[in-house]
């Protein structure tokens, strides 16, 4: 196992991460690699940002697929997809087209959500140790929100859509072997009342197991958040569970190794040593399946004292996964 990085695109990002030790990282301008020219990404652009990459001792081993974010649908250039509309064919074939850039500029994964709604928090942060505040989340809080007005979405309508997606783009990846990795809804919420009118049905173990089992494709797989599952789950033991079953399956193809205080429905997120999930047994679980791949910090707690990216509370994570790697190497 490796740690690694998701982090802004600059030089001093690139010299950050790796004075920590990085090795791998996730990371992209936000323009100039042909999304904004052509509508997907072009091969020599990202064949030149792996180089830029390399040049400060790092490798590029995952990007995310800007046109599938973690932001609302509505900032998301391919939004048709899980929107449903009629142009999503068109967008489905940029899609691919950003798949086979990415094999021919030798960037093996691609990191993308198919979500409607962005990640939900409550907006308040809660207080923490020292003075740094975590994010936090309160269904009870948010549940009467008024409804989105691209709603409501059912969950089969969510599922068509995704099985729609999924039957033209992972062919693609098999034939460039390029492995699509796709992240959790964050957070889960009550199955059958969803928010805002959304069903969110890769919201929890149950659906994204279903998720998985849509294409056998070894190139069909997770952008594994651990804080996420953890979100979905009840107890810690679930959340091991999730790591073997879907570690076993090699289908988590990157991890983002991140701890929460609570439960399913009520939480924040802290440091990976003060949350309810023992991060030493996650990462053995990890050994035990086989996983070989990345973890990388995900999001941070903020301080005043931090630099707006968070760089000190990123050096923490990053040296605390390091030592978790180099410990359960040394025991199994």
């Amino acid at each position: 196992m490796h740690v690694g990085s998701q982090i802004g695109y600059s030089e001093e990002n690139l010299r950050f991460v790796r004075q920590m030790g990085v090795t791998y990282v996730d990371t992209s301008p936000h323009q100039g690699l042909g999304m904004e020219d052509v509508g997907h990404y072009q091969a020599d652009k990202l064949k030149a940002l792996r180089e830029k990459v390399e040049s400060f001792g790092l490798k590029l081993a995952a990007m995310h697929l800007v046109g599938l974010a973690s932001s609302g649908v509505e900032r998301q250039p391919y939004s048709s997809i899980m929107l449903g509309t009629p142009e999503r064919d068109r967008d489905i074939e940029r899609v691919c087209k950003c798949i086979e850039a990415a094999a021919e500029a030798g960037i093996p994964t691609l990191l993308y959500n198919l979500a409607i709604l962005p990640v939900i928090r409550t907006p308040y942060r809660t207080p923490g140790r020292g003075g740094v505040t975590y994010s936090h989340f309160d269904y009870e809080e948010l549940k009467n929100d008024p409804p989105m007005p691209y709603g409501p979405v059912s969950a089969d309508q969510a599922w068509e859509r995704i099985e729609y997606f999924l039957e033209r783009v992972i062919p693609v990846a098999d034939e460039y072997k390029v492995r699509m990795g796709c992240h959790q809804h964050d957070p889960g919420m009550p199955m059958g009342q969803g928010y805002r009118g959304i069903e969110r049905v890769l919201g929890s173990i149950d659906g994204v197991k279903r998720f998985i089992s849509l294409s056998d494709s070894p190139y069909h797989g997770l952008n594994f958040c651990q804080g996420t599952i953890s979100e979905m789950c009840n107890s810690p033991e679930q959340v091991y569970d999730a790591i073997r079953y879907f570690g076993e399956r090699k289908r988590i193809f990157w991890v983002h190794f991140r701890n929460i205080r609570g439960a399913f429905l009520k939480f924040e997120e802290v440091f990976p040593d003060e949350g309810d999930i023992d991060m030493w047994t996650a990462i053995k679980t990890y050994k035990q399946v086989g996983y070989d791949g990345v973890l990388v910090p995900d999001h941070v707690p903020h301080s005043d004292i931090d630099s707006p990216q968070g760089h000190r509370a990123r050096a923490f994570c990053l040296g605390y996964i390091k030592a978790l790697i180099q410990a359960v190497e040394a025991e199994y």
